[in-house]
């Protein structure tokens, strides 16, 4: 299970606001992230960066899984796990009962 994040979901959509805003200030882009990486005093320009990426991929303006599509997997997941389990109980349970009319019973 991922830990939950230590960076608020305002304070993550505020920077990425802040680096759209400032692109055109800087030479590069990592040189706006890092002016945005230290006034909100974040870890690491690296985790910006991933927050920009992830943001342009939700706004379709790059390819890849959205935030939504990578919830709908887990849960997926989730539930092909806990269908998957179930089916081994089941077929515990039938091979339990089919062993138990091949035995020979005695009436008393």
């Amino acid at each position: 299970m991922a830990r939950p994040s230590r960076y608020p979901l305002e304070l993550r959509r505020r920077a990425v606001r802040m680096v759209a805003e400032v692109r055109g200030d800087h030479t590069t882009e990592t040189a706006a992230l890092q002016a945005v990486v230290e006034k909100l005093d974040i870890g690491s320009r690296e985790t910006l960066r991933n927050w920009v990426k992830q943001h342009e991929i939700d706004a379709g303006q790059r390819p890849g899984t959205t935030t939504e599509e990578s919830a709908q997997l887990k849960a997926l997941k989730k539930e092909n796990a806990e269908l998957k389990r179930a089916n081994e109980i089941l077929k515990a349970a039938a091979s339990f009962f089919a062993a138990e009319l091949d035995r020979p019973h005695t009436r008393s």
